[in-house]
């Protein structure tokens, strides 16, 4: 049916010709999720019981964490434990970006050497491989550099004077931490366009020059996420190096409780530095995300709503 149009009179206002667009506008109900609802009751009350237990609970000993909490003892040890993940993070990742070059080297000795190491250090225990550092001098008690086959060397000293149990503890953490960057920078070179390769030749990069400013820069967007990831694991797994007597934060909570047998208390007191600690590093990880990933995020791009036309 077609609609007719009032055709006004002299002295007579028009009448509006209703449209869709005019009418009343049809009220929107939520759906309802009862089930979960209940779930999430359910979970808010089981929270408070648990967090209601744990303080109440006088096992704790909420006085001695306290107490504890910023002793010298575990100040140091926080801090020998943040040394340790800044030092072994930055060995592991230039160690390991060189190793993914290695691997994608056209060179098949240079990428078998890749391929070997990344092998060995990511298929044994980091554990084993602290141990292992630890007592190298039952191997090589002197450690010189020459030529194999029993040629000329140069004795450099004693090995366990020159590997003493941090220097162990930064080598086992760096070398085992630079087999997985290596996985995790090589998979970020993969992830950028060939067509960037075709264009910086074309602009007469040589390799080196074209890892710096074009291949890596790009990378970083998808390296980034995991290497967040793996510095949180290191701060965390430094507390292996506790076997070999380093007074990291966990073995300074070992020796405060063996003395005063306080040992969940200060076992607590590790964990509140630990968890700050990654806090820290997960809010400083998220901010780097958001300013390499600009431009790739879709829910952090702004949609700007279209500008309403207006009848001439």
């Amino acid at each position: 049916m077609q609609q007719q149009s009032t055709i006004p009179t002299s002295g007579q206002t028009p009448t509006p010709t209703p449209t869709p667009d005019s009418s009343e506008s049809i009220p929107v109900v939520p759906l309802r999720h009862p089930i979960r609802t209940a779930i999430a009751v359910v979970l808010i009350l089981v929270a408070i019981s648990a967090a209601w237990d744990v303080a109440a609970n006088k096992r704790y000993h909420w006085d001695v964490v306290i107490s504890f909490l910023f002793s010298p003892q575990i100040m140091t040890g926080a801090g020998l434990t943040l040394v340790l993940t800044v030092v072994s993070m930055t060995v592991g990742i230039a160690l390991g970006t060189v190793l993914a070059i290695m691997r994608l080297s056209a060179n098949p000795i240079v990428s078998t050497i890749s391929r070997g190491y990344i092998w060995f250090f990511r298929g044994t225990p980091l554990l084993v491989q602290l141990i292992f550092w630890y007592n190298i001098a039952a191997l090589y008690p002197v450690i010189a550099l020459g030529l194999p086959f029993g040629g000329p060397s140069i004795v450099i000293g004693s090995a366990n004077v020159l590997i003493s149990p941090l220097g162990a503890a930064l080598l086992g953490l760096s070398l085992n931490e630079a087999a997985y960057m290596a996985e995790i920078i090589r998979g970020g070179i993969g992830s950028v366009d060939k067509g960037q390769y075709d264009a910086a030749r074309a602009l007469g990069m040589n390799g080196g020059k074209l890892m710096r400013r074009v291949i890596l820069p790009q990378a970083m967007r998808v390296v980034l996420p995991p290497t967040g990831n793996q510095v949180i694991s290191m701060l965390k797994g430094t507390s292996l190096v506790s076997v070999l007597a380093i007074s990291d934060l966990l073995y300074s909570a070992q020796i405060i409780y063996s003395n005063n047998y306080q040992t969940i208390p200060l076992l607590i007191v590790a964990s509140l530095w630990y968890l700050l600690m990654t806090t820290v590093l997960s809010f400083f990880q998220n901010k780097l995300e958001r300013r390499y990933g600009r431009g790739f995020d879709v829910s952090t791009r702004r949609t700007r709503k279209p500008k309403a036309r207006t009848a001439s």
